[in-house]
This record gives structure tokens, C-alpha cells and sequence, in this order.
């Protein structure tokens, strides 16, 4: 018996990144907002965004101390 609740989850980590990448600019197609809402996993997706927030974390920081230092 198979059991299935909607569509499989087929993306990438890297698709996931890039979903994530470009949802921090605010620039993303309705069309591409739904396709990622049927096809990453959700795993992926806060992964991709806690990597992403401590490389900006960390982006801040360089620049921080270069201008200060």
C-alpha cells in the first residue's frame, strides 16, 4: 500500500539555498514561491537559512572590524 500525502519533496539542498538567498532579498516570482512551497523540504530550508544568517552574521562582523580596526 503506498502511501501518498501530496507531491514527493524532490529538490536539492542547493535548490534550497537558493530559495533562501534570494527570499532574504525580498525578490521572488509568485510562480517560484509556490513551486518552492511544493517542492523543498523543510529540513533543507532551515538549514539553508541558519548557514545563510551566520555567513551574514559573520559578513557584518569583517566589515565591522575593518572599518573600526
Amino acid at each position: 500500500m503506498s502511501d501518498n500525502r501530496g507531491s514527493p519533496r524532490k529538490s536539492s539542498f542547493g535548490q534550497s539555498m537558493k530559495a533562501v538567498f534570494w527570499s532574504f532579498f525580498g525578490v521572488r516570482k509568485r510562480r517560484d514561491l509556490e513551486a518552492d512551497a511544493t517542492q523543498l523540504n523543510p529540513l533543507h530550508v532551515l538549514a539553508a537559512a541558519l548557514i545563510s544568517v551566520a555567513i551574514l552574521i559573520g559578513v557584518l562582523i569583517l566589515i565591522v572590524h575593518a572599518v573600526v580596526g
